[in-house]
């Protein structure tokens, strides 16, 4: 499985997200809002910070321990990978970009996101459909998930 720890008030994470959900034709992505207890109690261990809202981070292989971390860019690439044909395509062609060209211009629109694609006031609430993909949000209710040491 594949957990997402995504800004759940920027209009263009919230694009990313439905973007993978409508794609993910094998139910294999899993969401939590950078925002929440998941990241909260997940990202330190992993050496990402929940506070930094300008980074996507899917971590692989959730939630046993051979998981792995992929931030900014790469993170972006393994999730298109991971939705197969013809996305997997397009992350080949991306990985040929050296990874600090390619952070660059991820911080640069990341810098500019609320700007061009908007803040939300509220983390949006999912459709019925794809609500149990949906592991927390800004405000949850007390989990016991803890990362695996």
């Amino acid at each position: 499985m594949t957990l997402v720890f995504y800004d759940g008030l920027c209009g263009l994470c919230d694009r990313l997200v439905r973007f993978i959900l409508a794609r993910d034709r094998h139910a294999r992505f899993r969401f939590a809002t950078l925002q929440g207890e998941l990241a909260r109690q997940w990202l330190p261990p992993l050496s990402a910070n929940p506070r930094d809202l300008d980074s996507v981070v899917v971590v692989t292989d959730w939630p046993s321990s051979a998981h792995r971390i992929h931030v900014r860019s790469r993170a972006v690439i393994h999730a298109l990978d991971a939705l197969g044909l013809p996305w997997s395509l397009i992350a080949r062609l991306f990985r040929v970009v050296p990874s600090r060209l390619a952070d660059a211009a991820y911080r640069a629109i990341a810098r500019r996101r609320y700007r061009v694609f908007g803040k939300l006031e509220t983390c949006p609430l999912p459709p019925p459909q794809w609500r149990d993909r949906f592991l927390d949000g800004p405000n949850p209710e007390p989990r016991t998930l803890n990362p695996e040491p």
